[in-house]
């Protein structure tokens, strides 16, 4: 088959998901067209060049509807015959979209694509498309649905991670994400998001609290909760499903949890041919791509499958892998990781993540591949893991090596 290679990786700052954000004004149209025309400008290609632009989004109605790829395109300066196609895997959707094109070239299916994602959470509110998976209870009751928080709550007590792991995780990830920023790590891949003055909004991610410790976090109380105890009592249900345990330990709280952030990135990939063609040189080989279904009730302990998968198809070992980049969608889902393939910290999320920085869902993927080839080129490493768990209970994965 053919190789694919990324060319470029690009993102924009993430914003605070939240009205006083500084991208709250600017919709997810604008913030895809900035990385799609920041990656057309950077590569130098003109007409029909990409085959296609794969695009995430988690929460596909109002603004987020109605193929917004195809939109993004129409609003950016790419050739109005390349067409757009917007994908859903939740959490995995930015990764799944460069997956998707990696396959895509791999298969002879063109030789260059776009592929990337965006969420804008301040605009478009996550479940605000009122997901079957949660509302319909002859699907949600058939698979013991509990909301995610409740699934990394679960995750802690099944696994015995503590509140003391969970927060010090967190407060390790804001130190690395503000020493990466200092350090000027972002800087190959960051975009800074303009007005239509072309007077700069925001540069920098803003979620991150670098004065975060132990002591600021125990003060915060545990965001789950009053919705697994009380109400709507979502325990009683976690427990009918996994009832060895005697209760939920509710560890998590908005420290050591993803932000809810407003985002987009996007991942130039192409054959050799590609690259030739536009004088490219490639940054780095997609070496193997994988997703994969887990339990949807405990929900979010797919990274651990979805990397014995991509291990296993690409005849590798753990060892083998240089640097990890796993989605902080909870401390315990890294943590869970860490435990269950012996992976030290020192190799994993190295410039901190998204409960320093944020998770805008769709993007997530994207960006942290960006991120992984960026510390893989700044590290001297060669083969890089990134993986992300996805909502109602799969696992996605990609390993790239730097070339």
């Amino acid at each position: 088959m053919t190789d694919a290679f990324i060319y470029d990786a690009v993102r924009t700052p993430r914003g605070k998901g939240r009205p006083d954000g500084s991208l709250h004004e600017v919709t997810a149209v604008r913030l895809s067209a900035t990385v799609l025309d920041a990656l057309k400008t950077r590569a130098g290609f003109e007409g029909h060049a990409v085959e296609d632009v794969i695009w995430g989004n988690a929460t596909q109605v109002m603004e987020q509807g109605g193929c917004l790829a195809r939109t993004a395109v129409l609003a950016s300066d790419l050739d109005e015959r390349i067409p757009g196609l917007s994908i859903n895997r939740f959490c995995a959707s930015g990764m799944e979209a460069v997956n998707l094109a990696a396959n895509q070239i791999r298969a002879g299916a063109g030789d260059g694509y776009i592929a990337g994602g965006v969420e804008c959470m301040s605009r478009v509110p996550m479940g605000s498309d009122g997901a079957a998976i949660a509302v319909d209870p002859s699907v949600a009751m058939e698979t013991y649905f509990v909301p995610q928080g409740i699934s990394a709550d679960i995750i802690a007590t099944e696994y015995g991670i503590s509140r003391d792991d969970a927060d010090t995780y967190a407060v390790e990830s804001q130190r690395r994400a503000a020493m990466a920023w200092e350090e000027g790590r972002f800087d190959r891949s960051m975009l800074t998001v303009r007005d239509v003055n072309g007077l700069p909004i925001l540069a920098r991610d803003e979620y991150m609290r670098p004065g975060t410790d132990m002591q600021s976090l125990g003060a915060l109380n545990p965001a789950f909760q009053a919705m697994g105890e009380t109400m709507p009592g979502f325990d009683k249900i976690a427990l009918l499903k996994y009832p060895h345990l005697e209760r939920i330990n509710h560890i998590h709280h908005a420290g050591n949890s993803s932000g809810i952030v407003d985002g987009a990135a996007g991942v130039l990939v192409g054959s050799k041919a590609f690259g030739e063609r536009w004088g490219l040189i490639p940054r780095a080989r997609i070496r193997a791509t994988a997703k994969i279904g887990s339990d949807p009730t405990i929900m979010l302990t797919g990274p651990v499958p979805a990397t014995e998968k991509i291990l296993a198809d690409s005849g590798m070992k753990i060892g083998d892998i240089d640097l990890f980049e796993v989605n902080e969608a909870f401390s315990s889902v890294v943590l869970r990781y860490m435990q269950a393939f012996g992976v030290d910290h020192d190799r994993l999320n190295v410039n901190g993540g998204a409960i320093a920085m944020g998770h805008p869902l769709g993007a997530s993927g994207a960006v942290i591949i960006g991120t992984l080839l960026d510390e893989l080129e700044r590290s001297d490493k060669e083969l890089g893991l990134a993986t992300l768990c996805v909502a109602s209970g799969m696992g996605a994965a990609t390993i790239l090596e730097r070339v």
